[in-house]
């Protein structure tokens, strides 16, 4: 039997680790247990390598497009995937290697292996069966192996894997997830996505840059459909610009592989089936919970839809074990995992004043081109919920800073109360609205209203004036459109 801890964390994502950090901070006795990489997928596999493809992507756009900026390049830009992809797999290791220096200085143990609850306050850790990244950054010196290990409080951060469709199982060749969307070996002539939440519409933004055909099949009515309508809308016609074909309300029904391509059958909004053959095919269907073989159903952890339920602060129906991040349900988000670990673990410590997840106040972000950020209700559910609402506008092409940096295509939205001048919702889309939306995030935490944000005063010249124009122009205020 390996030394009691106060605090065992399974997992060592944003969620995981975050957790352990901040429960080394109060001073309880803490390990975390990992089987792949430390850092969890948004690290390894997902937030930061696809913003490390994305900005790739970016400068090829922007080269592309010198002249309009006054610029001559002399001979040919083209992508070298080889270095893009290296470039993105270094981050990542970067990124892998930073937790294991955190761990080693918030003085947390590694357990490296695969951990099943045996009953509450015990784990059981066998050897793992996945095999890490490659390149995998050096382990701590703290790194501990096979065995028992007990904790008055053991906090579950298993995270997610992408959701997989009957009969359109990816294959890793022909059919990808993110994870093979991430280090093609090849870049394809064209591309079908299949799904356009975050993860779809990104790749499907990336590989459009790097000049891929895309077509994306969308069974709801919007793209990025838990958004606005009307900033969906907006998107959908700048990515159709782009050249991207979209399908919407269509769905995949059937997938026939060829030697080196796919054929999938789209049955259409008029219920019209239409083959679409494309070199590869991206699965981005969402993610589910990875909760099966942990050891909660012997236990009696409730789970629901494939999460664990848990309370505002990370408490499942059995004492000592919890449950954050995405293995606890939507929205499942990296910042949402890393504010519930520092909520579970504050509760565990018995600091005073630990307020409960508000999850209304939790911004998303699609770094797409352009990018769309957001947080609090679209108009569409600020009206379901009975509100009397004000609704304020300003495009980025009345914006000086937007023309000047030739990113006028963008516009900004809020929701008030009008009643009670309550900041509702703000949903943005354009250049770098999803540094902006921080704004707004800090506003609602603040219980801000119309007037405070009327008198605060925006830089010059910056695209965060556009915040400012659009609560102006939810009053009939605004000063430059």
């Amino acid at each position: 039997m390996a030394d009691n801890y106060d605090v065992i964390v399974i997992g060592s994502g944003p969620g995981g680790y975050i957790a352990a950090i901040r429960a080394a901070q109060l001073g309880l006795k803490t390990a975390v247990v990992e089987r792949e990489h430390l850092a969890g997928i948004c690290s390894n596999w997902g937030c930061i390598p696809t913003k490390a493809l994305l900005r790739s992507a970016e400068v090829l756009h922007l080269a592309e497009h010198a002249k309009n900026y006054g610029l001559k390049l002399e001979g040919s830009i083209s992508p070298d995937l080889k270095a893009i992809v290296d470039r993105s797999r270094g981050i990542a290791q970067r990124m892998n290697g930073g937790v294991g220096f955190l761990m080693k200085k918030n003085k947390v143990d590694v357990i490296w292996g695969e951990a099943k609850l045996t009953k509450p306050g015990q784990i059981v850790v066998s050897k793992s069966s996945k095999k890490p990244m490659e390149p995998q950054a050096p382990l701590p010196k703290n790194t501990l192996g096979e065995g028992t290990y007990s904790a008055k409080h053991i906090i579950v951060a298993t995270g997610a894997r992408p959701r997989v469709l009957p009969g359109i199982e990816p294959d890793g060749k022909l059919i990808w997830t993110y994870f093979e969307a991430m280090v093609p070996p090849e870049m394809p002539k064209s591309l079908l996505v299949m799904g356009s939440g975050a993860i779809g519409i990104e790749f499907a933004s990336f590989y459009r840059t790097m000049g891929v055909e895309v077509t994306v099949v969308e069974v709801m009515p919007a793209v990025m459909p838990v958004e606005d309508a009307e900033i969906s809308a907006f998107a959908k016609k700048q990515f159709e610009k782009q050249g991207m074909k979209i399908h919407l309300e269509a769905k995949v029904t059937k997938v026939e592989k060829g030697a080196n391509s796919v054929t999938a059958h789209v049955e259409m909004k008029d219920g019209k089936i239409e083959k679409i053959t494309a070199d590869r095919m991206i699965s981005a269907v969402g993610v589910q919970g990875n909760i099966e073989n942990i050891g909660l159903e012997a236990l009696g952890v409730k789970t629901d839809r494939g999460c664990i339920v848990i309370d505002g602060y990370g408490k499942t129906n059995v004492p000592g074990i919890y449950a954050i991040g995405d293995v606890a349900g939507p929205p499942m988000l990296a910042h949402k995992a890393e504010h519930e670990a520092v909520i579970c673990v504050e509760k565990i410590a018995g600091l005073p004043n630990v307020h409960p997840m508000d999850k209304l106040k939790i911004p998303g972000c699609t770094y797409c081109n352009p990018q769309v950020a957001s947080v609090g209700l679209t108009e569409a559910k600020a009206k379901e919920a009975g509100h009397d609402i004000r609704v304020g506008r300003f495009p980025f092409v009345a914006n000086g800073k937007a023309i000047a940096l030739g990113e006028d295509q963008g516009m900004v939205k809020t929701i008030f109360d009008k009643k009670t001048g309550q900041l509702l919702g703000a949903h943005l889309v354009g250049a770098e609205v999803t540094e902006l939306i921080q704004g707004f995030v800090v506003a609602m935490n603040l219980e801000t209203t119309e007037e405070e944000l009327m008198h605060t005063i925006f830089p010059h010249p910056t695209i965060s004036e556009t915040m400012k124009e659009s609560v102006l122009d939810a009053y009939g205020r605004a000063l430059n459109a």
